[in-house]
């Protein structure tokens, strides 16, 4: 699975195509909710901004496109983000980016704070066990053990931004 493909094949173009329609859906969906990254999760995504984030996308997906697993990982782990993204994305842009996020820490402190951490949690592990299942049950095959891969990395990246998130938002308030 650690196998390598080379730039002037027809593979390397296809595993390119992917990625830059996963990083691109990435990049639309975040833009759609916050243009101004204000309620941009990932603070290396935030401190590059959209032109330093593009280039590093740009030069990830060319490098990425010669080694199928993590071409794979990401592309998957990018699309579901979007698809995250895209769910949310029409609330913050209609309430803008300052007042949506005045109105989760609104919601986060008027809450029960454990609850919605267990919540967090049993959400981040229920998708977790469907890629650790798919990758489980893969027989190592390639593209089905990289999904589950990418399914597995997204529920991570979920619990860790999305805690990082909170956290920020509970000291600021």
């Amino acid at each position: 699975m650690d196998q390598t493909i080379p730039f002037e094949s027809k593979l390397y173009f296809v595993f390119l195509g992917i990625l830059l329609l996963a990083r691109g859906s990435d990049f639309l969906s975040t833009w759609l909710a916050t243009p101004n990254l204000l309620l941009e999760a990932n603070p290396i995504a935030k401190r590059l901004g959209w032109r330093g984030g593009m280039v590093v996308n740009l030069v990830m997906c060319a490098l990425f496109a010669a080694w199928p697993l993590p071409a794979i990982v990401v592309s998957t782990t990018s699309f579901l983000v979007a698809a995250r993204n895209f769910q949310s994305a029409w609330l913050m842009r209609s309430m803008g980016e300052y007042s949506y996020r005045n109105w989760m820490a609104a919601r986060i402190s008027e809450g029960a704070f454990g609850i919605y951490m267990i919540c967090l949690v049993a959400q981040s592990l229920l998708v977790a066990l469907v890629g650790g299942a798919l990758m489980l049950f893969s027989g190592e095959q390639l593209i089905p053990f990289g999904i589950g891969a990418g399914i597995l990395t997204y529920a991570l990246a979920v619990f860790i931004f999305t805690a990082l998130s909170v956290y920020r938002l509970r000291k600021s308030g």
